[in-house]
């Protein structure tokens, strides 16, 4: 007998996914966002999975946004409720996915943020106070490696003048090189880190522990605020890599394989975003 209670069938459907070999980044993300979405329809008393209309998907999709959601985030929401109907429907389940009648809420991506030459240079400087923050900086200044991707490092994923890049989320496993300002960061944190690791972690607290993610950006944010670079984040260090590559003439696809990104396409959206941000920076003589 088929159970229609919502968080049963996420179960089943988190499952499903681990079987075709999702990985932990994406199951995590579908799971929460379907928790989520059954926390509203239970306050609209709907326990069967079968009763969801339109309007309930409707209703959870202006919620998010009137709760401080931005309208990205909802989108991609919306989408985890596709394709979890859409798993439902092919059971048979349900007869016809509702949200498919459901309009993705309209939002226009912004400029990325890249740090202008005095930001860039005050960071690095201010950074060099520290080994081990300083190896954080430059690592993500001069890979465009993402931050997760950073706390996943081990010792023996740098080998003479390259990186070898594990898997996190949506990004695959690569090889980045490493210039000869990194390798030095690198070994000057290696010389005051000590061997008291727990595992083959690079980046480790003073207990031992691999650093978590958490901790790279409040480490990386306290800079921001010490050298003043404001409305900033950790990824606006990845942002300042593509745009440096693409003023040096780097090839698209060159860049789309350093970064991570499996279509050429996510590249080339990205990279006419960093464009018109420095032909406006170059205006300004910010770069």
């Amino acid at each position: 007998m088929v159970n229609y209670i919502p968080h049963s069938l996420i179960n089943d459907f988190v499952t499903h996914l681990q079987s075709q070999g999702k990985s932990e980044f994406t199951v995590v993300a579908y799971k929460k966002d379907l928790e989520q979405f059954v926390g509203f329809l239970t306050t609209k008393e709907k326990t069967d999975i079968r009763e969801v209309k339109k309007e309930d998907i409707d209703g959870f999709i202006e919620k998010l946004i009137a709760d401080g959601y931005t309208k990205k985030s909802a989108s991609r929401k919306l989408n985890s409720i596709r394709t979890f109907f859409r798993y439902l429907k092919n059971l048979l389940v349900i007869d016809q996915n509702p949200s498919l009648d459901v309009t993705h809420p309209k939002y226009t991506s912004t400029a990325p943020r890249i740090l202008s030459k005095l930001e860039y240079h005050a960071l690095r400087d201010f950074a060099k106070e520290d080994p081990r923050t300083y190896a954080l900086v430059e690592i993500l200044l001069q890979t465009g490696i993402k931050i997760g991707e950073l706390a996943n490092i081990h010792s023996e994923d740098l080998k003479d003048s390259m990186l070898s890049v594990r898997p996190y989320g949506k990004n695959p496993a690569r090889e980045v090189p490493l210039n000869k300002s990194i390798k030095k960061a690198v070994a000057d944190y290696t010389k005051i880190r000590g061997t008291n690791a727990t595992d083959g972690h690079l980046f480790i607290t003073r207990s031992g522990k691999p650093i978590l993610i958490r901790n790279i950006r409040q480490i990386i944010n306290r800079c921001f605020r010490e050298v003043e670079i404001k409305s900033a984040t950790v990824n606006d260090l990845r942002n300042t890599f593509i745009a440096q590559q693409l003023l040096n003439g780097t090839s698209l696809e060159y860049i789309a394989k350093i970064v991570g990104h499996k279509r050429l396409s996510s590249t080339e959206r990205f990279l006419n975003l960093v464009k018109q941000e420095v032909v406006r920076k170059e205006k300004l003589g910010e770069l």
